[in-house]
């Protein structure tokens, strides 16, 4: 009988094309596959709470495996892992779960961070990290946008296009926002795009800065938010702000899942 390990990564999109394993490309899901099967001997499904995109970061994305049997414990294996993985992604804790439990399926809650360099000059150790914006911006009605984010509303203007009009209008572009917040770091440096909600649509924060700043340079107005989600039009006509300043911070799941470590694990 299998057994689910749940487990929270952190690491630097920067290096990665994206979460999802992808061919011939280098993907998250790829290296944590290949770390599981260097240890166990076998290979195993890695399953994500979210698929990041290319040079997305994550601070705590939640993931699960089905093990073929029980001989490590969560320890173990979060030490088994960070010693065979890339210094670029990090495993902070493993614990077993009952096979009710899915990453993505079980998850109530995702919280993204989008950071914006406002200083002249970006220090070198922030460029991977951060998109550089050092031009005026009129700060308040962006934050007067943002808090028109919250509630449920229709992302369409705010979601990648498949790339068919049929399953554009087909697929639910729904989503439930719960907080939204800009507001500036502790050093006054940064504009710093916080949101929380429970599922989101591809490229969606990003185009959600990409309103936001064009708000800041009063090509939007902050109501203009309501007729976008009325129009289901894609709100920028340009591509979305680069995936650099995007960090996945956080997935909330209920704690209910967790089942403690058998003592005859090692």
């Amino acid at each position: 009988m299998s057994q689910r390990l749940k487990f929270s990564v952190s690491y630097d999109g920067g290096a990665f094309a994206g979460w999802q394993s992808q061919l011939h490309r280098k993907t998250v899901q790829d290296e944590l596959e290949r770390a599981f099967q260097k240890i166990g001997g076998t290979h195993v499904r890695v399953h994500g709470a979210g698929r990041t995109d290319a040079g997305v970061h994550a601070l705590a994305q939640v993931a699960h495996v089905d093990l073929p049997d029980r001989k490590m414990s969560g320890e173990r294996w979060t030490n088994a892992l960070n010693a065979v993985l890339p210094n670029t992604v990090r495993i902070s804790k493993c614990l077993y779960v009952s096979e009710k439990f899915h990453a993505r399926f079980s998850a109530k809650g995702k919280t993204y961070r989008y950071r914006i360099y406002r200083g002249k000059v970006v220090p070198p150790m922030l460029w991977r990290y951060v998109l550089h914006y050092p031009f005026p911006l009129d700060e308040d009605a962006m934050r007067a946008a943002a808090a028109r984010f919250v509630g449920t509303h229709d992302f369409a203007s705010f979601a990648a296009s498949t790339g068919s009009e049929e399953d554009d209008k087909e697929r639910s572009t729904e989503r439930e926002i719960y907080s939204s917040e800009l507001a500036r770091s502790p050093d006054a440096e940064e504009l710093v795009f916080t949101v929380r909600g429970r599922s989101f649509l591809r490229y969606m924060v990003r185009k959600m800065i990409g309103t936001l700043l064009d708000v800041g340079r009063g090509k939007l107005q902050p109501a203009d938010i309501d007729r976008l989600y009325e129009l289901r039009e894609h709100a920028n006509s340009g591509p979305p702000p680069r995936p650099q300043g995007l960090c996945m911070v956080c997935v909330e799941h209920e704690e209910s899942f967790r089942i403690s470590d058998q003592l005859n694990v090692r």
